[in-house]
């Protein structure tokens, strides 16, 4: 059988790469760089690639030529749509018309668009008119073996980080913006003195980010027991998900994140913000919770072993559910339908 060639573009390889966009891009590749029937060429920024598919991630003019130019065949994962940017970059919501005109024009370039989650599906079809025939549904994915820890692994993590082995440790992870509600985690860490939290990420985009004297001065004001990390390469993040107990994002608004992903692999029990983004990944497998909720929800995963049992049982069925090694194959087969 051919072996398909894909030039697979991010612009996160040559910008920033602290977000779940740039981790869903490596995953991908790294997925189909295990398999003898494709071949990937990352990046090549400015150059037409001698291939059968371009398949870019982001949205930016780097990628533009590639999309314009007649040859291979076209797909686009939609990560990012409209409202994304809302609580995410500065006075987002004065050029947010702009940006939709310009979301419109470049995901109507692709012969095929991803879609992260179902939600992100409807609006590509309803806000951005892409045609359903266009788009498919592709959740993202990783390969959950990499991030299957020990008790071993989780004392040794504990100890390069300098936590106690004996405190209960809360885990979030994402870029410090308004729609992420960093806001609750600090919340919850002066309720619970006793409870650990980790908070994984920074601004990476520093003063284009949404809020940023406001975001900075709620990093700079944390209790003693929440640690913010700021930004870091995304290999140290595996030592936070190994030393955890639980994880938790707060955000307002999601597709469908990465770092949810990360910690079902780490089969960490899960608390996300109850949001219809979730209804069709993560359903009933995470505790979802509304502002007053979470707090409760970390007291009782501490407190009771049977619930916590429980929840981490659910935590492998999301595991299950988005491994990348099905979603490959699946990816290839789209591929060959468009070649």
């Amino acid at each position: 059988m051919k072996t398909i060639r894909i030039n697979m573009v991010s612009e996160s390889d040559i910008t920033v790469q602290g977000h779940g966009v740039h981790t869903a891009y490596v995953e991908m590749a790294e997925a189909l760089e295990k398999r003898k029937d494709t071949k990937v060429i990352r990046g090549a920024f400015g150059k037409i690639v001698d291939c059968d598919i371009v398949h870019a991630h982001t949205f930016g003019p780097r990628t533009w030529r590639k999309l314009m130019h007649k040859g291979p065949a076209k797909v686009i994962s939609a990560h990012v749509v409209p409202d994304s940017l809302i609580g995410s970059i500065v006075l987002a919501k004065y050029w947010m018309p702009l940006m939709r005109r310009y979301m419109r024009w470049y995901y109507n370039r692709a012969d095929k668009v991803l879609a992260v989650s179902g939600t992100v599906a409807k609006v590509l079809h309803d806000d951005l008119r892409v045609p359903k025939d266009k788009i498919e549904v592709f959740y993202n994915t990783i390969d959950m073996s990499r991030y299957s820890f020990t008790a071993a692994d989780k004392k040794a993590a504990r100890t390069r980080l300098d936590i106690s082995p004996d405190v209960f440790m809360v885990l979030g992870n994402g870029q410090v913006q308004p729609r992420k509600r960093l806001d609750i985690f600090v919340k919850m860490a002066k309720e619970l003195p006793d409870v650990e939290f980790v908070w994984v990420g920074g601004i990476p985009f520093k003063k284009l980010g949404a809020d940023y004297a406001k975001m900075q001065n709620l990093m700079d004001n944390v209790p003693p027991n929440l640690t913010i990390t700021g930004v870091i390469p995304h290999e140290k993040v595996s030592d936070y998900l190994a030393a955890a107990d639980v994880f938790c994002l707060p955000a307002e608004q999601e597709n469908h994140p990465m770092c949810v992903l990360e910690a079902a692999g780490a089969n960490l029990p899960i608390i996300l913000r109850d949001i219809p983004e979730y209804n069709d990944t993560f359903a009933n497998d995470a505790i979802r919770c509304s502002d007053d909720d979470f707090t409760a929800a970390v007291v009782k995963l501490r407190d009771s072993k049977t619930a916590y049992a429980e929840q981490k049982k659910k935590t492998k069925a999301i595991a299950a559910r988005f491994d990348s090694s099905a979603a490959a194959e699946r990816l290839v087969k789209l591929y060959r339908q468009l070649v």
